[in-house]
C-alpha cells in the first residue's frame, strides 16, 4: 500500500534545510583523538549527507543553507555542485561565522565518538529572509533537520519553511537529528521538535530522539504510543530506529513494518542514519512498498557504517541493489526482514 503521494509536477524531489559541516575522520584507526595524527576531510552534516545520497540515486535536490565565507565554504559548495545538488540558495555568511567542524574517533569496530565545534557556526545563521517561497514550491517535499531548530535565526527560518510548505501542500519530512550542542535546556528541545513534528508527514528518529521530542506530552515512552500520537496528527509514516536492533515504520492506518540491519563488518558507529534516510526516502519517492523502502534504508545504513566516509561513500541505486542481492545470496532472502 502507498502511504504518501508526492506532486510529480515539480523540479525538485526534495529541498533540504540545515547543517552543512566539515568532517575529519581519522586514517590511523583505533586511537583516541589525542593519539590520532592523520585525518581525511569530507563534507558532512546530516542533511548534506542525505542530499548527496539521494542525488547519487538520481533524485533532484535543492538546499537552503548558509556556509562560511572561506575556503571550507567554497569546498562544500563545489562538492555539492559536483554531486548535482542545486546551490542557488546556499549563501555565504556575512559576519565571520564558520562551518561546524566534526572530529571523529574510530576506537573499535563497535565504538566511535564525535567531537563537534559549533560555536559561531554558519548553519545556525540561516535566516527567515533566506527562505524563498518561489524556490520552495518547486519541491515535492522539504526536509527539516532538528539541528536547525537549536538556535535563532535558523529555527525561525525552519519554522517559516514549514509554514510555507503547509500553505502550498508540500510534504514536510522531519529528521530529528539531535545533537546536544547549542540547545539551552530539554524543554526548549521538546517545544521546537514537537512543533515541527506536528506538521510533518514523515518523521525519522531514534527512540531517544522521540523521547526528547515528547518529554512533556504525557506519552509513556513506547514506540506504539509515539506512532499513535504523531499518526493522529499529520504524519503518514513514523520511523523509529533502534540501532543494531533494527527499525520499524509505523503507518497512519495502524500497521507497522520492521527490518534488521544487513550484516557487515562495521568500521565506525556513525553515518548509518544518513544512509538510512536517503535509501528510505528514495523508495518513497519511487512509490515503493514500505518494506522495500526499509530494505533500501537498512542496506544503505549498513554500507555506510562499513565505510570510512559518509557523504563520499553514499551508494548509487545500482550499488545499493547489488549489495542487497549479494547479502541475500549469502544469508538468505529474509536476512534483514523482521516480524513485528
Amino acid at each position: 500500500m502507498k502511504y504518501i503521494n508526492f506532486d510529480q509536477d515539480k523540479t525538485y524531489d526534495l529541498i533540504l534545510l540545515g547543517r552543512i559541516a566539515i568532517d575529519f575522520n581519522p586514517l590511523d584507526y583505533y586511537k583516541t583523538l589525542a593519539e590520532s595524527e592523520t585525518y581525511r576531510k569530507y563534507v558532512g552534516g546530516s542533511p548534506a549527507n542525505i542530499a548527496v545520497g539521494l542525488s547519487r540515486m538520481g533524485k533532484q535536490c535543492g538546499f537552503f543553507a548558509r556556509v562560511s565565507d572561506d575556503r571550507f565554504g567554497e569546498f562544500a559548495v563545489d562538492y555539492f555542485r559536483k554531486e548535482r545538488i542545486d546551490t542557488s540558495h546556499i549563501r555565504t555568511c556575512e559576519n565571520g561565522e564558520s562551518l561546524g567542524l566534526t572530529f571523529t574517533e574510530i576506537l573499535s569496530h563497535e565504538k566511535s565518538s564525535i567531537l563537534m565545534y559549533r560555536n559561531g557556526i554558519a548553519d545556525l545563521s540561516l535566516s527567515p529572509e533566506d527562505i524563498e517561497e518561489a524556490y520552495l514550491v518547486q519541491a515535492k517535499a522539504i526536509l527539516i533537520s532538528g539541528t536547525a531548530l537549536a538556535a535563532s535565526p535558523s529555527r525561525e527560518a525552519a519554522l517559516k519553511a514549514v509554514a510555507l510548505a503547509k500553505k502550498n501542500g508540500i510534504k514536510v519530512i522531519f529528521d530529528i537529528d539531535y545533537r546536544p550542542y547549542n540547545w539551552k535546556n530539554q524543554d526548549e528541545i521538546g517545544v521546537y521538535y514537537s512543533t515541527v513534528a506536528r506538521d510533518s508527514s514523515i518523521i525519522l528518529g531514534s527512540r531517544e530522539e522521540y523521547d526528547l521530542t515528547e518529554q512533556f506530552l504525557g506519552l509513556d515512552g513506547s514506540d506504539s504510543s509515539s506512532a499513535g500520537y504523531w499518526c493522529g496528527r499529520q504524519a503518514s509514516i513514523v520511523v523509529i530506529k533502534h540501532g543494531k536492533e533494527g527499525s520499524t515504520a509505523y503507518t497512519k492506518d495502524g500497521k507497522s513494518y520492521s527490518i534488521r540491519p544487513f550484516p557487515v563488518n562495521a568500521l565506525k558507529g556513525f553515518g548509518g542514519g544518513d544512509g538510512y534516510a536517503s535509501g528510505f526516502l528514495y523508495g518513497l519517492f519511487e512509490g515503493m512498498e514500505i518494506m522495500d523502502c526499509l530494505e533500501l534504508g537498512s542496506a544503505s545504513a549498513s554500507m555506510l557504517v562499513a565505510s570510512h566516509g559518509c557523504s563520499s561513500d553514499m551508494p548509487s541505486i545500482e550499488e545499493l541493489k547489488q549489495f542487497i542481492k549479494e547479502k541475500k545470496e549469502q544469508y538468505g532472502e529474509m536476512i534483514a526482514r523482521a516480524e513485528v
